[in-house]
Parts: structure tokens; sequence; C-alpha cells
């Protein structure tokens, strides 16, 4: 579909939805956001839904100021994906052993390594500007520094929520391997910190909703905040090399007589803030669950535990500020989700996958989300599909 144009205060709120199917809570979230001065474009993608401040979804373009709590408060949460040699064939009949060996390399939940990771131990891992990257550590927010031996431990796990490990096959029968995190627990206290910050400055004291309080250029609480901001993009792209890069072992190992190979690794943010040019104006573009999708952006767009992810290529539509959704969004809240459902509803509905099935996963199930094929007929004028995945192996925190 291409986009339907809803009225906004400031500027229009471009929607790749029918807007009517978007809940109440939701759209007056959009419209707060239209209102503010400093915005010059907000485009929504079919997997919007409410969130904190803004909704999870929108990519918001504004001119000399950013909204941290349009970011999220897990900054750089993001995907990847590789494909590997391996295919249908090569897999064995049962598949704990394979899903056990995996939650023993990769923490999960609030779990972190005894010890931190040691990049250069890992086969094949880039560890170029590593060092660079924890000496910047320093000069993150003094909130926040104590945290830091937390944060090194931390590095290469998963987290919980909708993060996750899979293996996948594509329709062709290979094996793919993908993952979903971002910058843990370090990312979080940053971006409340920041968030309690703009919160109090005399600028945004008038805002119709104070969780939209931004920083403005040329201001020391913005050099701060972008300072941080870029530093915990950086932890979650290396979060997710790391656990990627033990992902990997734990495959060399389980199948040590195919002898698999990898792939190139695909690998997206969408939680984060980049600088871009659009109709003559540098523009700071916030992508709350989205992924930028130029022209031939290779990006990734799950599904839920039990059904389609996809592998996506970028068809760079500037209206939607080269953008595409990151997921299927959610079509119900946590607990309404284990309100409405069941243990045998989750065994159900992830039959065929081996994954958790017991009610601390139930707000995961996959009818709490939105269709992700649905989803993806939504934005066909945003991304190119390059393969369907199906998982197989689910690891969730």
């Amino acid at each position: 579909m291409s986009y339907v144009e809803v009225p906004g205060a400031k500027v229009p709120i471009r929607m790749w939805t029918d807007p009517a199917t978007v809940e109440d809570a939701a759209m007056q979230q959009l419209r707060n956001v239209a209102t503010l001065p400093w915005i010059e474009g907000l485009a929504v993608m079919p997997d919007v839904h409410f969130g904190k401040g803004a909704t999870v979804g929108s990519v918001i373009a504004m001119r000399d100021a950013v909204c941290p709590a349009a970011v999220g408060v897990d900054i750089g949460c993001g995907m990847s994906a590789v494909k590997t040699s391996l295919t249908v064939n090569d897999l064995p009949g049962d598949l704990t052993r394979l899903r056990s060996k995996i939650e023993q390399a990769i923490p999960v939940g609030r779990g972190m390594h005894d010890d931190a990771v040691d990049p250069w131990r890992l086969h094949g891992l880039a560890t170029a500007g590593w060092d660079d990257f924890w000496g910047r550590f320093d000069g993150v927010a003094e909130a926040v520094r104590f945290r830091e031996e937390r944060a090194t431990r931390q590095m290469g796990t998963l987290g919980s929520g909708n993060h996750m490990i899979e293996l996948c096959l594509d329709e062709a029968g290979s094996v793919w391997l993908m993952l979903h995190s971002g910058s843990r627990n370090i990312g979080k206290e940053l971006a409340e910190h920041h968030i309690g910050v703009a919160q109090r400055l005399p600028h945004n004291q008038g805002l119709v909703d104070r969780d939209l309080a931004v920083f403005v250029a040329d201001t020391p609480q913005m050099a701060a905040y972008r300072n941080d901001l870029y530093w915990a993009q950086e932890y979650a792209r290396y979060n997710r090399m790391i656990m990627m890069a033990l992902l990997k072992d734990v495959v060399r190992k389980e199948f040590k007589k195919a002898r698999p190979a990898f792939e190139p690794e695909i690998s997206c943010h969408h939680n984060y803030v980049a600088e871009e040019r659009y109709e003559g104006m540098d523009l700071l573009v916030t992508r709350k669950g989205a992924i930028r999708a130029g022209a031939g952006d290779f990006g990734i767009i799950p599904g839920s535990m039990g059904t389609s992810s996809y592998i996506v290529k970028g068809l760079g539509n500037e209206r939607a500020f080269n953008s595409a959704s990151h997921g299927a969004g959610r079509r119900m809240s946590r607990n309404a989700a284990k309100r409405r459902f069941t243990v045998q509803d989750l065994e159900r509905q992830t039959r065929g996958v081996e994954c958790r099935k017991d009610s601390g996963v139930l707000d995961e199930i996959p009818g709490a989300y939105k269709d992700i094929d649905q989803v993806m007929q939504q934005q066909s004028d945003l991304v190119e599909v390059v393969a369907k995945l199906k998982q197989f192996v689910c690891v969730k925190g």
C-alpha cells in the first residue's frame, strides 16, 4: 500500500497502515508528536502501537532537536542475521540439545557472563575500535559510570521480553542464525538519565506530553545526550556481534561434521537516531521501532516466536524517511496477553518450534502480535523481500 495522510498540528502524519486500526492512545501520541515546534516530518510504520512518549513504529524527523523518549530506553536495539551453509538435511531429529547449548553459551534474561567476553578469543570477530570504544566510557554521564563492570559482563547477552535468538529455515531449506537485542541495562540507565534531564529544561515545560521533552542544538545537554546516545548505539552493535560470534561457535561444535560456513552478517538498529538529509534540510531522524530502508539497505523484520520473519532490501522511499517497520508490532499489551492466553495456547501457537512453553514467556505468544504477512503487504513500497524465514529453535530470556 501507499501511505494514508492524517492531518497533524505542524506536519501531516503519514501512515503506512489503516488509521482506523490504530488504538486511540497511539493515535493521540502521534498527534502529540506532530505538535512539537522542531518537527519536520512524521512517518508511521504498519507495526505501530502505543509506547512511552512516542509510539513504537514511528519515524520522527526534527531540525536541531532530538527527543530521547522517542528513541526508547533500549538505545540501539536491533537485529542481526547470518545465512549458513547448513540445510534442513543437516538438522538432528531432537533439537533440545542445540537450544540448551545456546542457552549455556549466551546468558539470557538478567543474566551476564561470569567474566567479560574477550573478543580477541572469538573466531573471526572484527575487533577494530574495541579499545577506543571502552576508553570512551569515561566520557558518558557520571550518573551511570558505576555500572562499568556490569556493562562489560552484560556485553554479549540477550536480555528478556521480545529479545530472542533463533535458528531459522528459509524457503529453500537453508539454515539462518538470527538474534534481537540492544544496549542492555547500561543503555536503559543512560536513556532514563537523559529523559529526566530533558524534562527539567525550561523550553519543555509547555509541551502537551512531558515524555516528549527534547534537547535542542548548541546546548551542553544536547551534546551530552548525543555523546551517550552514540556510545550506547555502538554498545548495542558490539553486543549483537559478540552474541553472533558465540552462536556461530555453538553451531560449529554441534554441526562439526557438516563444517558450516557463514555468509556476511546483516545487522540493523531499530531504536536509534541518525543524521540524514531530506528536502535540502539536515535533520535528526529518530527511528523507534523502525529500520533504515534506504535504496539497497539490507534489513531484518521479525514476526514473533511462532511466525515468519523477513530479510529485506530497502526501496529508498523518502516519504517514509527511508524507513520500514521493525517487526510485526504488538496488538495487545503484555498484561492483556497474560490475561487472554494460556500456556496451552502458547504450546499450540509454537508447535514445531523448540522453545520455552511456560508462563514466563506467555506475553510473547504469537497471538499478542499483529499478522506479520499483513504488515509486510502494507509496506510493499518501502522494502522488497529477499528471504522469508521460519524458526525451528527460539531462545527467550
